[in-house]
């Protein structure tokens, strides 16, 4: 079996420069066909190391745009250390501009979305809500601008994603109770934090009916028991930070939305249309 081609995309602004001259040149290979894992707004060398060990583990490619010098270094001479093929698709250019034009550049990534400040927002609050999704980071839950928590099959994710094309950045964190809450949510401001709640009746249908596509029929997952166990939870951390809480039981995503959206702006976050 063919092992599958994968170039990462880094960068630490959306990464759409980089990913579509990795198309473009893929286009010359047979088809075009490649994997494109996208690692957007790098922010410090361990994101960077977890992508040179990945890239280290699989058939790839690390094509990056990075301006700012510490992290354009680190990546170049940790690449060059673990035998790791790291391309640098900005920084010639940037070079032949400051040599012929005499001209110092910025440094300064994200500086591209001045020319259209809306579609970047809505780009980047996308991939925030992808970096930051199910709790997969919780330095994210201080940067976002809405954080929901709730047990799961809430519609966390959907609902992160419907605000994201809203240009808001949220962060979503799953409850359960073996594992405890991180720290920075009991930190962040209850005016931007929101609860998501569901009856026992309708988590537990609608969780028989994923553990059915998923073709498995018995899991704790979907026993009304736990499943109280797991509300009850919940309902203790929500009270804990003060956040209001939305019952999302027979509401459509676009309904929660516009009812979150009208609770926080009576707290002081604004609507950004």
């Amino acid at each position: 079996m063919k092992e599958k081609e994968v170039v990462y995309v880094v960068s630490d602004s959306v990464g759409e420069t980089a990913e579509l001259m990795v198309k473009a040149v893929a286009s010359q290979f047979n088809g075009g066909e490649v994997e494109i894992d996208h690692v957007s707004y790098v922010e410090d060398v361990n994101d960077l190391e977890n992508v040179i060990i990945a890239s280290k583990c699989t058939n790839s490619i690390i094509a990056y745009t990075l301006v700012i010098p510490t992290l354009k270094d680190y990546l170049d001479n940790r690449s060059k250390e673990e035998g790791v093929m790291a391309i640098d698709l900005m920084n010639p250019l940037m070079e032949a501009f400051a040599k012929t034009f005499n001209k110092e550049p910025k440094r300064e990534p994200r500086l591209i979305r001045k020319l259209d400040a809306n579609y970047f927002r809505r780009v980047e609050a996308v991939e925030f809500a992808v970096k930051y999704d199910d709790g997969q980071d919780s330095r994210g839950i201080q940067r976002a601008d809405i954080v929901l928590i709730g047990v799961s099959r809430t519609s966390k994710t959907p609902l992160s994603m419907y605000l994201a094309h809203k240009r808001y950045k949220v962060a979503n964190v799953p409850l359960v109770p073996e594992v405890r809450p991180p720290d920075e949510l009991f930190k962040v401001s209850k005016n931007k934090c929101v609860g998501l709640v569901i009856t026992p009746d309708k988590l537990n249908e609608i969780r028989k009916q994923r553990l059915k596509n998923l073709g498995l029929s018995v899991a704790k997952y979907a026993d009304l028991d736990r499943i109280l166990e797991e509300l009850e939870y919940a309902e203790k951390i929500m009270k804990r930070i003060g956040c209001p809480i939305i019952n999302v039981s027979d509401k459509a995503v676009e309904e929660t939305a516009d009812l979150l959206l009208a609770m926080l702006k009576k707290r002081g976050v604004g609507y950004r249309e």
